[in-house]
């Protein structure tokens, strides 16, 4: 088993710039026995004064809608996490080289050793998918794809052919099929998972852009693989594969990225979208992305092909903290996306938050992680500040289930419950002339007593619009709806377009938002 003598935080250095993130994770790392009080836990892999920043800072919470759940062992930094048929919450553990089981019946935990796994080993498990009563899942610090049984609790492993510079992500298994990008080689992996073993038998999809990064893919009701390269600060490409066609065609001599390329479409990104890392393709097949560097999201109407990009809200103050004054945009940071039931399900890792996209109605509601672990972000000395780093996410039925890699800790969203406001609007499409303005109404209607502040955010760079609202703050009854004017208006030097406004009202525990659509002509 070969180690990679490199940092995995180089992964987090590319994406996250502009966040208060800079993670510091090496598989090599060696701690100094002088600062090192021993445990005989796997918060031994760090000294004294990393153990609050890498392990944990508290005990599990819960708030209206998300539980977490506390995972016995110390340290185990759980990251990818799945599902099977049973409702068995499945999750690779970064600082053991386990996979881990938690029942939502019993509330029980069970992790099983991996007897090949190297002593005091780590790996940053990004991939993970069940399928027929296995779990597969990335391995980038070995350049692995692991598969577990979950009947017989065994492991096989797979070389993930590739050089030291390879990093295995996220992985899905379509029609017999084990699909990989490998975020630094610029390509994606295709694997039959019937041919598994030391040397499984892959065929790889060039980038059609040498020297980039090739992040999330998800595949099409044709069969073509969607997937994007991108350079950092230099733009990118988001890519269909027809794959099908590609297949007719691996039989004949060695392929090149230029032979590849003829079954390649491939489409500029936007300015505005900067690191795409999660993708995925709805049911009409449309392309979702989350621009994990900003607070926005992006649809690809492949029938049109053209984009468009939304924004979230803003993350609460709680979460980046801003202590020193030097956060002027905070962001979100949208990363995983998943489609699930008509439903655009993604990670907000800089906000501590669930998002949940309703891609019929254009409604958005972001669901608060309680948990926070305040060295990753600029808190100082303030209490309850801080993001507790939640990459894996899976969503089941109403439930999304979620890991918390710094905090040691699981969570469920339960999607069920009322929330505590629904939040509608009189208009959800305005065209304005330059110069024009128009008024609409935001109507919040309550479940249940409760307070809620007011927001907006456009996605006009230039201030092409401007939203008015004369509320920050409104106390709301079960009996009472509020209605709120809201004035949007075009700049006289507006640039025609499609623009999207998200109207939101918020609680610490939950914002709900609409979307309006505003075409400047």
């Amino acid at each position: 088993m070969k180690k990679k003598g490199i940092f995995v935080a180089a992964f987090f250095a590319v994406i996250l710039l502009t966040s208060t993130v800079a993670l510091s994770f090496n598989p090599n790392m060696s701690t100094n026995t002088d600062d090192l009080t021993v445990t005989g836990t796997p918060m031994d892999n760090f000294p004294d004064e990393q153990r609050e920043k890498f392990c944990e800072t508290g005990d599990a919470k819960s708030n209206a809608y998300v539980t977490e759940f506390k995972i016995p062992t110390k340290c185990t930094q759980p990251l990818a996490i799945t599902t099977d048929d049973d409702g068995m919450v499945w999750f690779g553990q970064t600082n053991t080289g386990k996979m881990a089981r938690f029942d939502p019946q019993s509330k029980q935990f069970a992790e099983f050793d991996n007897p090949s796994w190297p002593q005091q080993g780590r790996s940053m498990f990004w991939g993970i998918a069940y399928f027929d009563g296995d779990v597969w899942y990335t391995d980038d610090a070995y350049n692995s794809i692991w598969q577990f049984s979950t009947s017989e609790k065994t492991y096989q492993r797979t070389n993930y052919p590739t050089t030291e510079d390879s990093l295995p992500h996220h992985l899905k298994i379509q029609n017999n099929k084990l699909i990989v990008n490998d975020f630094y080689e610029s390509k994606i992996s295709v694997l039959d998972i019937v041919e598994t073993g030391q040397n499984g038998t892959y065929v790889n999809i060039p980038s059609p852009i040498p020297g980039s990064f090739t992040s999330s893919f998800d595949t099409d009701s044709h069969g073509n693989i969607w997937y994007t390269n991108w350079i950092l600060k230099q733009g990118g490409a988001l890519v269909k594969f027809d794959y099908n066609e590609f297949l007719e065609f691996i039989a004949s001599p060695q392929m090149t990225n230029s032979t590849a390329a003829q079954f390649s479409d491939v489409f500029d990104l936007p300015p505005t979208l900067g690191t795409p890392i999660g993708l995925s393709v709805d049911g009409s097949d449309n392309i979702w992305m989350a621009d994990t560097s900003s607070s926005s999201f992006f649809k690809f109407d492949s029938q049109s092909e053209t984009f468009t990009r939304y924004v979230t809200s803003d993350p609460n103050p709680s979460v980046y903290g801003n202590a020193t004054g030097l956060i002027k945009s905070p962001t979100s940071g949208p990363y995983w996306t998943q489609i699930d039931n008509g439903k655009l399900i993604f990670n907000e890792q800089l906000a501590n938050a669930i998002g949940v996209f309703d891609i019929a109605t254009e409604s958005l509601v972001e669901y608060s992680v309680p948990s926070k672990n305040p060295n990753w972000s600029d808190c100082g000395n303030m209490d309850e500040c801080g993001i507790a780093q939640v990459f894996g996410f899976v969503s089941s039925g109403d439930k999304i289930w979620f890991t918390e890699w710094v905090e040691n800790n699981i969570g469920v969203v339960d999607t069920a419950k009322a929330l505590p406001f629904d939040v509608q609007v009189s208009n959800t499409d305005v065209a304005l002339a330059k110069g024009d303005s128009a008024e609409i109404q935001m109507q919040i209607t309550p479940n249940t007593n409760t307070e809620a502040a007011i927001s907006h955010k456009n996605t006009s760079q230039f201030s092409d619009i401007s939203v008015i609202i004369p509320y920050t703050q409104v106390d709301l009854t079960a009996s009472n709806a509020q209605i709120i004017p809201v004035s949007i208006n075009a700049s006289d030097f507006a640039l025609p377009g499609v623009y999207k406004v998200l109207l939101s009202a918020k609680t610490p525990d939950v914002t709900v938002s609409q979307f309006v659509t505003v075409t400047i002509e």
